[in-house]
């Protein structure tokens, strides 16, 4: 790789990070995404740390600083000095009590996947590398997210087991991170889709963006109409089968789910938690485990999403199913049918969202054709773990030469490569960053 295209690569990053600081938070993007987002926050801080520390330490924090009292960590957090005009769905339309540190930002009252141990011991990783200054200063960071983190997997593994079969279930296609995926077409059809609502309820993001690489409206009006039914109950996750018309089991969220415990094993050894640690190392595999039992289709070799309330795997092939490969204690015989399907013309490197041969694969919109870099930054870390270095070479030469040559957007085309959705965005800035550095092989990486 060509030194001045790394030099620039990283200089644009750089620059991309710096114009979306907020003060004591990152915005994915200053047009489209003017607050703070949970899964983003993770990533961003990911690559931040390599070129600001503090500022990565004060993000995630930040993000934390708004977690409920029962564990639930927002997937956003509002900026109170933007006007709820200028953004929806915004704090007003959410209605979430106010109360702690919330109280002066509010938040939504969803989730997102807990990237966030992941994100947290990647930034001690890299303070740890740079002496025993930065390393004690990072501890201190550990110790102040560390029962937060574990407050939070607390609530997803037990307030969300909704299947009770050992796994989180998401309740809104948002909380999955991957909002239009093509893997909740058999749930979200199952949830009345309200037209009015687009009226009561303005979209804001076709102000800014493309209609044509955004959700449709009817799939916006279920959106809607899903937050308005999970607020009814309070946000409360005690009977919600009984009253709410969406439960899904992501392999993508609980494959970070199960991450998250591995990376929370690795902290609590630093912070002397020996105990703690072997039960986050005994979390993962049960997770582990459930997920083999309960997502995988034996006949496609893929990880499916499961609907929990009809009991049927979608049939649709999407980079979610691909991310079970994070972990290390999956089974040789699932790792090597994930690789086929990954070596398969449905996908290839750089990742598209969702199968190229499928009959709906849509080159533009959002997560149900495009490459986004945060999926294949996991696809990779997936590889590492099992040893496959000369793809995860491959995939990391790709993503860096697809930011260089069209810059730091939201996802791309899958075929020409083309920006898509918002310029200068800061997980894809990020993201390169860690990717120039190549230090994302993981700490309980499987040797080979």
């Amino acid at each position: 790789m060509h030194a001045e295209m790394s030099a620039e690569l990283w200089n644009s990053a750089v620059r991309v990070l710096d114009i979306n600081w907020a003060g004591d938070h990152m915005v994915p993007s200053r047009r489209l995404y003017p607050h703070q987002w949970s899964w983003d926050a993770a990533f961003i801080a990911i690559g931040l740390a390599y070129v600001n520390p503090t500022r990565a330490w004060r993000d995630l924090r930040s993000l934390f600083e708004a977690q409920w009292p029962d564990g639930r960590v927002p997937h956003i957090v509002f900026d109170p000095a933007t006007a709820e005009a200028d953004y929806f769905p915004g704090p007003a339309f959410w209605n979430v009590p106010a109360y702690g540190n919330r109280a002066a930002r509010g938040s939504t009252g969803i989730v997102q996947p807990p990237m966030h141990a992941i994100a947290a011991w990647e930034v001690y990783r890299h303070a740890a590398a740079h002496g025993a200054n930065c390393a004690h200063q990072a501890r201190t960071e550990l110790q102040w997210l560390y029962p937060r983190l574990v407050a939070q997997q607390r609530y997803l593994t037990t307030d969300r087991d909704l299947g009770r079969g050992g796994l989180a279930s998401i309740v809104h296609p948002w909380e999955s991170g991957l909002d239009n995926s093509p893997a909740w077409d058999d749930s979200i059809a199952n949830v009345p889709a309200d037209l009015a609502l687009l009226s009561r309820y303005r979209r804001r993001d076709l102000d800014v963006s493309d209609a044509a690489h955004r959700p449709t409206d009817l799939d916006y009006a279920r959106y809607v109409g899903l937050v308005l039914s999970y607020q009814a109950g309070g946000y409360a996750d005690h009977g919600l089968l009984d009253r709410h018309a969406f439960a899904v089991e992501c392999p993508a969220f609980n494959s970070i789910l199960a991450s998250a415990e591995l990376a929370l094993a690795q902290i609590a050894g630093v912070l002397g938690l020996t105990a703690a640690a072997g039960t986050h190392r005994d979390r993962a595999g049960q997770i582990t485990a459930a997920i083999t039992r309960r997502l995988r289709d034996s006949a496609t070799g893929m990880f499916h999403a499961l609907d929990v309330k009809t009991g049927k795997l979608s049939a649709a092939n999407c980079a979610s199913g691909l991310l079970p490969l994070m972990l290390p204690d999956l089974p040789a015989a699932m790792v090597e049918a994930i690789m086929a399907q990954l070596r398969s013309p449905r996908f290839g490197l750089p990742v598209p969202s969702y199968d190229r041969t499928a009959a709906d694969f849509d080159t533009m919109r959002y997560w149900r054709g495009p490459v986004w870099i945060n999926v294949n930054w996991l696809v990779r870390r997936g590889l590492l773990v099992h040893g496959f270095r000369d793809e995860a070479e491959d995939l990391r030469t790709a993503m860096i030469r697809l930011v260089h040559r069209n810059g730091h957007f939201e996802y791309f085309h899958p075929t020409t490569g083309e920006g898509l959705g918002a310029p200068a965005f800061s997980w894809t800035a990020a993201l390169s960053l860690d990717l120039l550095a190549d230090r994302s092989v993981p700490a309980y990486a499987k040797a080979g």
